[in-house]
């Protein structure tokens, strides 16, 4: 007798890829666009880590984003660029970081945006190590505030000891370090916020404070070598005003500038506008600035990654003093 059996395939088994929670957006509009949700995990590339993160700021770059698209177009998107963490994982080449490493630093601005989730991938040389004096909700506060004010100061206006410099919205996220970093490199400050915020700013450094509810900073500022201008329009030709001959105006806004060179030019002044760009060089000054105690940041507000509409909202009103930050675990 014979006994037919059939053989039974057993197909491979797929490994399951691991997933981790992000806030995307699949349409541009107002903060209920985002939404928390379950993508893949990222893996690193060559001359990449990838990052746990713990904290990740929120930036007014990323409700402009949000409603407008901007550099990034059309949905679907992560956004956020601050990071701070601890490193998951290195990619091929990667010799300056290892798993367990704690780390801070921007991601590439403006297309590698994706810190506002659970794990990123970045370059291993936009991050530096965190310094001990931060945790890491004020860790994730500072990447981006802090490198655009270093470059827009340091690197495009050259601050020098004894220089004046004007900081427009002193009391706010790029604005308070900009004080700080200004300070640092030796220079009289003087700022411009709304009275209620005027100690917060002094108590930074500024040496002078201008109410630009009551006054007007032309008549109150002059003679000024840098003005940091984070606000644009009508304030960024006023403040050509101000400078004496010679002096620059950096605007860290580029929508909006064509006018502005030729009236530099008229007024005997220079103006120059800048995007930041992630730069280890500028976050290991940045960080040395935290360790000898001459910056610090203010986090006005964290909130849990879920509620990253409502940080996208409050950021909106215009009236945060500091950074607004997304904690991702505790």
């Amino acid at each position: 007798m014979t006994t037919n059996t059939s053989a039974q395939t057993t197909q491979p088994t797929q490994p399951t890829q691991p997933t981790m929670k992000a806030v995307r957006q699949d349409v541009l509009g107002e903060p209920d666009v985002l939404r928390e949700t379950e993508i893949a995990r990222p893996q690193p590339g060559v001359g990449q880590i990838v990052v746990a993160v713990h904290a990740a700021g929120v930036n007014p770059t990323d409700w402009k984003h949000r409603r407008f698209g901007a550099f990034l177009g059309e949905p679907p998107f992560t956004l956020g660029w601050d990071v701070s963490g601890v490193v998951e994982a290195v990619g091929l080449g990667v010799a300056l970081f290892q798993p367990g490493d704690e780390v801070f630093g921007m991601l590439p601005y403006p297309y590698g945006a994706g810190a506002h989730a659970e794990y990123v991938a970045g370059p291993a040389r936009a991050f530096v190590p965190k310094p001990a004096a931060l945790d890491h909700t004020e860790a994730g506060a500072l990447p981006l505030v802090s490198l655009t004010a270093w470059q827009a100061l340091v690197d495009v206006a050259r601050v020098r000891p004894g220089q004046r410099v004007l900081v427009h919205a002193a009391a706010g996220g790029v604005g308070h370090v900009a004080v700080q970093i200004a300070k640092a490199r030796g220079a009289y400050v003087i700022g411009t916020a709304s009275a209620a915020k005027h100690d917060f700013v002094r108590g930074l450094g500024a040496d002078e404070m201008i109410d630009y509810r009551t006054q007007d900073f032309v008549a109150e500022a002059r003679d000024i070598d840098v003005v940091l201008d984070p606000l644009g329009d009508e304030i960024r030709l006023r403040s050509l005003e101000v400078l004496r001959p010679g002096g620059i105006l950096v605007s860290i806004l580029p929508n909006g500038f064509e006018d502005v060179p030729a009236r530099a030019r008229e007024l005997g002044v220079r103006a120059a506008t800048m995007l930041v760009e992630h730069d280890q060089a500028g976050m290991a000054a940045i960080a040395e600035l935290v360790e000898s105690g001459r910056l610090r940041v203010h986090v006005s507000e964290t909130y849990p990654l879920a509620d990253a509409a409502k940080a996208h909202a409050e950021g909106e009103t215009g009236r945060v003093t500091g950074k607004l930050v997304l904690t991702v675990r505790p």
